[in-house]
């Protein structure tokens, strides 16, 4: 074991490379349609298709701004993966819905994700997981 690699360097690179991965697929797949930020996104919004969500939820989910959500959702809404609607209570807000296109992506998507689950844990034990993401834990608990 090396004491002198540093923790915060290996895990950066381990979100370069799986970002890699999530992005290269969804390029490859769906071209100029999505980018690895929309499967995040389309995730978000299937999780929570049982709420009415809007911008603003958007924006505190992801920590983003008021203009990169909104050109996030543009670029959504104009590849018919998601539409606004207004709400009877309030003209000022409009609930942001998925299309079937995006229900469809998402789902193709997920599959990938679940075979690179598969892959990341290949060869691993189940007691070195359970080690793993202890330690996952406490580095998250370290930094809070």
């Amino acid at each position: 074991m090396d004491a002198d690699r540093s923790v915060a360097l290996e895990l950066r690179t381990l979100r370069n490379m799986l970002k890699r991965q999530a992005d290269g697929f969804i390029h490859q797949k769906y071209a100029d349609q999505l980018t690895g930020m929309h499967g995040w996104v389309l995730k978000f919004f299937v999780d929570n298709q049982d709420k009415e969500i809007f911008q603003r939820d958007f924006e505190n989910e992801f920590s983003i701004r008021r203009s990169t959500a909104s050109k996030i959702l543009q670029l959504m809404e104009k590849n018919s993966l998601i539409t606004r609607q207004s709400v009877s209570y309030d003209a000022r807000l409009k609930r942001i819905m998925l299309t079937p296109k995006a229900i469809e992506y998402h789902e193709t998507i997920i599959k990938k994700y679940v075979a690179l689950e598969c892959e990341l844990r290949k060869g691993i034990s189940r007691e070195e997981m359970e080690f793993f993401f202890a330690v996952l834990d406490k580095i998250k608990k370290n930094l809070e």
